[in-house]
């Protein structure tokens, strides 16, 4: 991997080149067209949506554009385009951009959200925060519920705070110790995601034999979706969170039907509901109810990308994760 300075007026830009290889390059900033803003970042989160496109299947077409793939950033307003009126230079945002694997990035007002000065010096990667928040709300948990989170990695961790802040009971199913470790500090109960049928006999015999009233699915395979349906009470409600994006899955739809289950799909799509997310995402870290601080376990310059996807990938000791942040 490669890595170049920019100069003056040029931004630093990763691209990934074919799979599992990256560059940083030197690009123009981009200007803020109307209505837009240009942000100068400090940071960006690392999805796991992004480990696909870098492992290279048939339909990803490389090089990217610069740095695209990172769309959880945040910084702060540089540029201001024509009729933007809310946004000024110098407010400190999270932006809902596409991008962010560089050091500017131009969004939409419309999809950039002001940080408070209580936020002041805190990564805030708005994109999965505000995610976190729709699911929670389309999961319609409230106190007393049984809930069950399958798959605890950044995101089945906030799950599990603001299920408990809710009054909820949670069961925390995870592959990892540390990540059944930190479930339990969370307040949680832990299940290891080991064998399907010893967790399915589990959480029936910890629930009384009715299973759980609410149950998100984190993880986006196969094996977890088929085991988060097995452990969804009669009415009770299947919440898919895991972005499931290596091919077509198959479903139990006669246990679905015999059960009655609500199968809720809570990613947005929709921009607007997507930044309103990330407005009540601001609100809850603000007010304490949301504190994903101790979840960003691993930070790296925007030249070491490379590590930090694969990070994500392989999840070593601890990992919850990454942050790409620029000086």
């Amino acid at each position: 991997m490669n890595y170049v300075v920019a100069p003056t007026g040029v931004m630093s830009a990763a691209v990934v080149t074919g799979p599992g290889e990256m560059v940083v390059e030197s690009h123009p900033v981009p200007e803020p067209g109307p209505g837009q803003v240009r942000v100068k970042l400090e940071g960006c989160g690392v999805c796991a949506s992004n480990l696909t496109p870098w492992a290279g299947p048939e339909w990803m077409k490389f090089p990217t554009e610069p740095g695209g793939l990172g769309h959880e950033g945040w910084g702060v307003v540089d540029a201001v385009g024509e009729g933007v009126t809310d946004l000024a230079v110098g407010d400190r945002v999270a932006a809902l951009s596409y991008h962010s694997y560089a050091t500017h990035d131009v969004a939409d007002g419309a999809a950039v959200v002001k940080l408070p000065p209580e936020l002041d010096g805190v990564p805030f990667p708005g994109e999965p925060l505000g995610c976190a928040m729709n699911i929670f709300k389309r999961s319609a948990i409230k106190a007393g519920d049984t809930v069950a989170i399958v798959g605890i990695g950044f995101l089945g961790a906030l799950l599990i705070q603001l299920a408990r802040g809710a009054g909820a009971r949670v069961i925390a199913i995870a592959r990892r110790q540390t990540a059944l470790d930190l479930a339990a500090e969370l307040g949680a109960e832990t299940i290891a995601m080991d064998d399907h049928w010893r967790i399915i006999e589990e959480v029936k015999q910890r629930t009384g034999g009715v299973f759980c009233d609410v149950v998100i699915e984190a993880v986006g395979k196969q094996w977890p979706l088929d085991l988060a349906a097995e452990l969804t009470r009669e009415r009770g409600r299947l919440v898919i969170a895991g972005y499931h994006q290596d091919g077509p899955r198959q479903v139990n739809m006669q246990m679905w039907n015999w059960r009655g289950l609500d199968v809720i799909n809570a990613h947005e799509r929709e921009q607007a509901v997507y930044v309103q997310g990330i407005r009540d995402a601001v609100e809850a870290v603000k007010d304490g109810r949301l504190d994903p601080s101790r979840l960003y376990t691993h930070t790296y310059p925007l030249e070491q990308l490379d590590e930090a996807l694969n990070a994500t990938r392989d999840r070593p000791e601890g990992f919850m994760k990454a942050l790409v942040t620029y000086a």
